[in-house]
């Protein structure tokens, strides 16, 4: 069942919307998204080698690695949450049953 939202939350959404619908109409959203995505990638370069004494190609690689794991970490909770919503309220809570992260190493 979906979520109801308050009428005002709904409105709020909707507008938010628009006004991302027509920025993109309007101009390249990957030239106005782009310091965001070069920060967000950033963060598995410095996650994997905070003090940049890897050599580059190895940087690249672990960084790589690493955010193949976020994305996989993320796609595990993702289907964890949609499985404990379809299976209602009887359902253990994920960090009863052991997590998206019971089994998978953390990054360092």
């Amino acid at each position: 069942m979906a979520r109801q939202l308050d009428p005002d939350a709904n409105l709020r959404r909707l507008r938010a919307r628009l006004g991302g619908l027509a920025l993109a109409a309007q101009r390249d959203p990957s030239q106005y998204t782009k310091s965001a995505r070069s920060a967000f990638l950033s963060r598995f370069e410095v996650e994997v080698d905070p003090e940049r004494s890897l050599p580059e190609a190895e940087r690249q690689r672990r960084s790589a690695a690493a955010r193949r794991l976020y994305f996989c970490r993320l796609a595990l909770k993702s289907a964890e949450a949609r499985r404990k919503s379809a299976a209602g309220a009887g359902a253990p809570a994920a960090e009863e049953a052991g997590g998206a992260d019971a089994q998978l190493p953390r990054p360092t």
